[in-house]
């Protein structure tokens, strides 16, 4: 049924041509000679250049052939015969011919050229479309799905595609979704590896196995071949075209770019990682080793006069340097809370225990601590008539109140004063510590939060450039913020923004 149904549509041309040409031979038949023959013969034109256009070229010749006899028969004298009284019409029917053969030839090849200029432009709106979609992914599972969805659709058949995993053996990645999972197989993996090694393409019209019923492409930039595209031919009985093996090596090279890209971007980003982590290493024993040195010193000195000397020493003596001992024993345990703190914030989002928190209870644990440190600095504190509760983690949120006490502390002069102040607003609480300090450029505060920042005005005091960093972490993690600006005349003022839960739709965790 199919064989008779293919025979009628080729014959379909040849059909329509005769049917015109009879339709139009009638026409002018039976309107006479009153037409002239050289009109006659440029309508019988029409069919030709509609058959090339429509059909093909041998339908063209077809309609040239048939339209000159009919010509002959029922228009050149003697009419209703083929003899030909006057010589000179044999050459007007070479010439009739030979205008539309070429006429048809010429009106074929423009809609071959149509067809091609239509199909390059379809094929180049695919590769823009695709290139565009990789161009913003990541992840080589990602492209590649992409990749092989879009190539299933332009060949119409069965692909796969292959990569090489850790040890560095071919392998296939992904492949169709159908039920004969093409690719799996031991020779298309062998023909694979074969393009792979060599770097060119295997299989179907190519120079090696051109028999083969799949075509292996490998995925190459200019430095190397990072895997191969495979297509199942046995389902397209005619093989590929050339413009579908064009479309694949097109498509192969933007595959080979973009997992290129995405590889590169991994490398870079673990290069990165790597110096960011040398540098931070290095600046952790940089600062460290800085920091401890003048503590232990002391400790050691003060330990060495008292096991030494300890008969010589008043009691006020003995209890200054226990008091030295204890000093810098305070400083260094800040500064390992602090390089762990950093550790733990930097592996990634730490676990908080979260429960609600009296700010005027972290505010004076914070000055407990603080006590022995702040020496002759006068520290006052205001408080509104009713201080809201906080949601946090009881722990962070001291070492957030130590860590900017102790700056304010630190960086203003003795007998100096330090204020702190509450304010509640409508959906925060606003915690302000001013100190009368060193002050800084107004730029300059934007930067002090950064890890292991020191400003050249405080490089006289010591310090890792940790603290405000820490504080940072911690406060974005409860959701809030910390700034810092200038205080007038002098000094610093830090700001702690913390947001404000109800009771009824706060989930607490318990520790």
């Amino acid at each position: 049924m199919s064989t008779i149904k293919q025979a009628g549509m080729k014959a379909m041309p040849y059909g329509s041509v005769t049917i015109l040409i009879g339709i139009m031979t009638a026409i002018f038949y039976s309107i006479g000679l009153s037409l002239d023959l050289v009109n006659i013969a440029l309508l019988f034109l029409v069919p030709v250049l509609l058959s090339s256009v429509l059909w093909n070229m041998g339908s063209a010749v077809y309609a040239a052939a048939l339209g000159s006899l009919c010509f002959d028969f029922f228009f050149v004298s003697p009419v209703l015969s083929f003899a030909v009284e006057d010589l000179r019409y044999l050459i007007s029917f070479g010439v009739y011919l030979a205008v539309a053969i070429l006429t048809a030839s010429l009106s074929a090849r423009l809609k071959r050229q149509l067809q091609y200029s239509k199909q390059k432009e379809a094929h180049t709106a695919a590769l823009y479309e695709l290139s565009r979609q990789i161009s913003d992914m990541t992840d080589v599972p990602s492209l590649l799905k992409n990749i092989l969805s879009h190539v299933s659709r332009v060949s119409g058949t069965d692909i796969a595609i292959y990569l090489p995993d850790h040890k560095n053996q071919l392998a296939l990645f992904q492949g169709s979704d159908s039920q004969e999972k093409w690719g799996h197989g031991e020779a298309e993996k062998a023909m694979a590896k074969l393009a792979f090694d060599y770097g060119e393409a295997v299989g179907y019209g190519s120079r090696t196995l051109r028999e083969a019923p799949g075509y292996y492409l490998p995925l190459r930039t200019e430095s190397r071949v990072l895997g191969v595209l495979g297509v199942h031919l046995e389902k397209l009985k005619r093989g590929l075209t050339m413009e579908q093996q064009n479309m694949l090596e097109a498509i192969c090279g933007l595959a080979a770019s973009a997992i290129d890209r995405v590889k590169l971007a991994d490398e870079a980003r673990i290069a990165q990682l790597s110096a960011e982590s040398e540098r931070l290493r290095a600046a952790i024993l940089d600062s460290v080793s800085h920091e401890l040195r003048t503590p232990l010193a002391a400790i050691i000195g003060s330990a060495t006069g008292l096991m030494e000397n300890d008969p010589i020493f008043t009691p006020e003596d003995r209890s200054e340097l226990l008091l030295t001992i204890r000093e810098g024993a305070l400083r260094m345990n800040r500064l390992v809370m602090n390089l762990l703190n950093m550790a733990k914030l930097e592996s990634g989002m730490p676990h908080l225990r979260k429960n609600w928190c009296d700010a005027e209870d972290l505010i004076g644990v914070a000055l407990a601590q603080m006590k022995d440190f702040q020496q002759h600095r006068v520290i006052q504190v205001q408080l509104p008539d009713h201080t809201p509760l906080l949601v946090g983690d009881e722990t962070l949120l001291e070492q957030v109140f130590v860590n900017v006490i102790s700056n304010a502390i630190k960086y203003s002069p003795d007998h100096s004063e330090i204020r702190i102040h509450v304010h509640v607003h409508p959906s925060s609480l606003d915690i302000v510590v001013a100190d009368q300090g060193i002050g800084l450029d107004n730029e300059e505060y934007e930067r002090i939060f950064e890890k292991f920042y020191r400003s050249q005005a405080t490089k006289h005091v010591t310090g890792t450039g940790l603290g405000l960093a820490i504080c940072k972490s911690i406060m974005e993690l409860h959701g809030g913020s910390i700034k810092g600006s200038r205080n007038s005349p002098r000094g610093t003022i830090m700001t702690l923004s913390f947001p404000l839960q109800s009771y009824s739709n706060q989930n607490i965790l318990n520790s």
